[in-house]
């Protein structure tokens, strides 16, 4: 539901619960188009599954989904990621957050299993709007010492922001296009090994490059696929 008339999200607005007294903590640039934004608030009665999302309100008639990147112990304060691309009424709000802004939510959601408890390794491709996501898996893959690999599309500016989120066992590759083109993906090292024949993929981001990365595995191996395309080039609030 990226975009609704006014009444609508009025509507919303008052007979859906939200969550009180939510206040924006902390404001981090990783890069000139990435920023961890942290929310102070009383969350410890929600549930935050891997994936877990707000569709916050950033305009009169439009919503945009942002995933939990982190939640801490005591569930007084979580993080989220907004990529500034600059193009859209989602990135515009994010980016003009301040200190001490209060911010409306409401209770989180979730709609996509993302995380198999049953999946031996695991695989998570994506992009800048995928980091959120990424970060939600890895505190529970290394909790049950499981193999990962992180495989991310970024732009130039943004190929250092895994290490500073603390994604391990990430393989970044410059946003030129490359998951475009099937046989560029077939080659991969991941592809080469019969250790990740048996993993557990989790493709996110760019619609065209997960689409070719699931023809690809599909072909290549046996491996189960989990997969949700985030954006679409020329297609407004997907």
């Amino acid at each position: 539901m990226p975009s609704a008339p006014k009444w609508f999200f009025d509507t919303l607005d008052f007979f859906v619960s939200q969550i009180p007294q939510v206040e924006v903590s902390k404001i981090e640039s990783l890069s000139p188009s990435v920023k961890r934004i942290s929310l102070q608030g009383y969350f410890e009665k929600l549930q935050f599954s891997v994936g877990a999302f707000f569709d916050i309100r950033v305009s009169d008639t439009d919503a945009r989904r942002y995933t939990v990147a982190e939640i801490n112990t005591e569930k007084d304060n979580l993080k989220l990621i907004a990529h500034i691309h600059g193009n859209g009424c989602g990135s515009d709000f994010m980016d003009n957050l301040k200190i001490g802004d209060k911010i409306t939510l409401n209770k989180p959601r979730t709609e996509q299993k993302y995380y198999d408890k049953s999946a031996e390794k695991i695989v998570f491709f994506g992009d800048e709007t995928s980091l959120a996501l990424a970060c939600s898996f890895l505190p529970i893959m290394q909790e049950q010492n499981k193999p990962y690999q992180f495989i991310l599309e970024l732009d130039e500016e943004n190929k250092h922001v895994p290490g500073l989120l603390g994604l391990k066992n990430s393989i970044v590759f410059p946003k030129t296009g490359l998951f475009l083109n099937p046989d560029w993906i077939k080659d991969l090292t991941i592809f080469k090994t019969e250790d990740w024949s048996d993993a557990y993929y989790v493709l996110t981001g760019n619609v065209k490059s997960v689409q070719n990365f699931r023809k690809v595995i599909k072909k290549q191996s046996n491996a189960r696929v989990k997969h949700h395309g985030y954006w679409l080039q020329g297609k407004k609030g997907l």
